[in-house]
């Protein structure tokens, strides 16, 4: 007899044995009930099961599957496959797998965990992230991934993590920017943190960085970055913005040391400009020239001229003449055709070779048409359901004042008379409107009498008894995974790279 169905099985007084009705009707149908037991290497407690620092190479087959944190950290898996669990954890949350052995993970092996929210892969020894790895993990959030030795991410990597909003992946030996996280159809849409510090990179792609960095922080502190202009023309923009990735982390920022010695970005001199923002306007269709703010005319030979504009980045080294928005040699942007969505925040970035007071302009506003219209839409194409819930509440609220006001004027309450020809307050128990004093009867209301729901409070009689009728109520209604090091500023580096030549 199969052990657990003996187990449901009762003891007569005799010592025989009587069989429960609803085993015999799993028994007959071939279902039987499975009773989950913690493995005796490991610790659960409520739905959190441990089983670290077991020196487990394989998984034991009666983990219990109603598990949603499960943590394998400690171990010594080295890779896994797609039955590295044996049955479907469809609660699970949190898998902890750092500190293990893991070099390799076979595409599909997360199918088995598809509600998970925190995957910590961290201090293992992954070398290659090959594609469709993290395939079915649609809800998670949350991915650790540094302290392996990553050198390589292969398209379609990251293509299921839809929600994805941290990935942490640094110390590791990525030698490239992995552009394709946030360019590949199916990728994170919210990814809100990426920490790539202390690996390999010695370039970043500049343009694409000024647009990434305005939704979310990207930390490259520790990495062996080499000075050019655009570089440091990032470096300023980013200081003047107070971007938090690099003001915390501004001394390792450094770049290599020797590099690009001819290199030379300092500006001769600054261009006469108000302190406050310049604004430009133009009528739709119209072309429209914006200079660079603070930009001396003409401007250094290969110098590279960057504009941050409200939907791309654009420079002037790689510009299309043919486009609606253009970057001119001189800096200078050139819209063409000007489109009511063109209006917004400008950002002109550029290597200027010091650092700028906040007050300082480097943006410029441009507005397309009528200001107030331009605003209108802009507002209702930004936040449209907040504005239509804020209509609906000021209406709402213009119609409550209005019942007030009529309740008030015409729902006042009578003062009220007793038998001996007195006046008192008639307090919170008069619920009676009578046009007439002597409609009053002592004692019982009018069977025709209205009811109010606001009272204005009074003094009540102290000969009356019981409780005071209250007034209505109308109101219805981690790991961080980020290293320092380094020892040299960024206001060091502007000082070195303005005396190479």
């Amino acid at each position: 007899m199969h052990p657990i169905a003996s187990e449901l099985l009762g003891k007569t007084n005799d010592g025989g044995s009587r069989w429960n009705p609803a085993v015999l009707f799993l028994l007959c149908f071939g279902f039987l009930p499975s009773v989950a037991t913690c493995p005796s290497h490991c610790l659960c407690a409520s739905d959190i099961i441990s089983c670290c620092g077991s020196n487990l190479s394989t998984l034991p087959f009666d983990l219990p599957s109603y598990a949603t944190r499960l943590d394998l950290s400690h171990n010594a898996l080295t890779a896994l496959h797609v039955d590295w669990i044996s049955q479907p954890f469809d609660r699970l949350a949190t898998l902890v797998l750092s500190k293990n052995s893991i070099s390799r993970i076979d595409v599909n092996a997360f199918n088995v965990t598809p509600h998970l929210l925190h995957l910590d892969l961290s201090s293992n020894q992954l070398t290659v992230l090959n594609s469709s790895v993290f395939a079915g993990l649609r809800e998670l959030k949350e991915l650790l991934l540094f302290d392996n030795q990553i050198v390589q991410i292969n398209p379609g990597t990251f293509s299921d993590l839809h929600s994805l909003q941290k990935l942490y992946l640094s110390t590791n030996r990525l030698t490239a920017f992995p552009l394709g996280l946030y360019e590949e159809p199916g990728g994170p849409r919210n990814l809100t943190f990426l920490d790539l510090s202390n690996n390999r990179l010695s370039e970043v792609p500049i343009q694409s960085l000024l647009l990434l960095t305005r939704h979310g922080g990207i930390y490259l502190q520790g990495n062996p970055l080499v000075c050019d202009c655009a570089l440091l023309a990032l470096l300023e923009y980013w200081l003047w913005k107070q971007y938090r990735p690099l003001v915390d982390f501004r001394t390792e920022y450094a770049c290599r040391e020797g590099a690009r010695p001819e290199l030379n970005c300092k500006q001769q001199g600054v261009a006469d400009m108000p302190l406050e923002v310049q604004k430009y306007q133009v009528e739709p269709g119209k072309w429209l020239r914006v200079p660079c703010p603070g930009l001396n005319l003409p401007i250094q030979e290969g110098l590279v001229v960057f504009w941050v504009t409200p939907q791309i980045a654009l420079n002037s080294s790689a510009s299309d003449l043919s486009g609606h928005l253009t970057v001119l040699p001189n800096g200078t942007l050139e819209i063409q055709g000007a489109l009511l969505e063109d209006s917004g925040t400008y950002g002109c970035v550029v290597a200027r070779g010091h650092h700028f007071n906040p007050s300082e302009p480097l943006e410029v506003s441009v507005v397309v048409g009528n200001q107030s219209t331009t605003s209108s839409s802009e507002l209702a194409h930004s936040s449209g359901g907040e504005h239509f819930n804020t209509a609906f509440t000021t209406l709402a609220s213009c119609v409550v004042s209005i019942i007030l006001v009529m309740l008030y004027l015409y729902l006042t309450p009578c003062r009220c008379r007793d038998s001996r020809g007195g006046s008192r307050g008639c307090g919170g128990r008069a619920m009676t409107l009578c046009s007439d004093p002597r409609d009053v009867e002592s004692g019982q209301r009018r069977s025709n009498g209205k009811r109010v729901a606001f009272l204005e409070p009074q003094a009540e009689d102290s000969s009356i008894d019981g409780p005071k009728t209250p007034a209505v109520n109308l109101d219805h209604v981690n790991p961080e995974g980020i290293l320092k090091n380094g020892s040299r500023t960024v206001e060091q580096t502007l000082t070195d790279v303005a005396h190479m030549a």
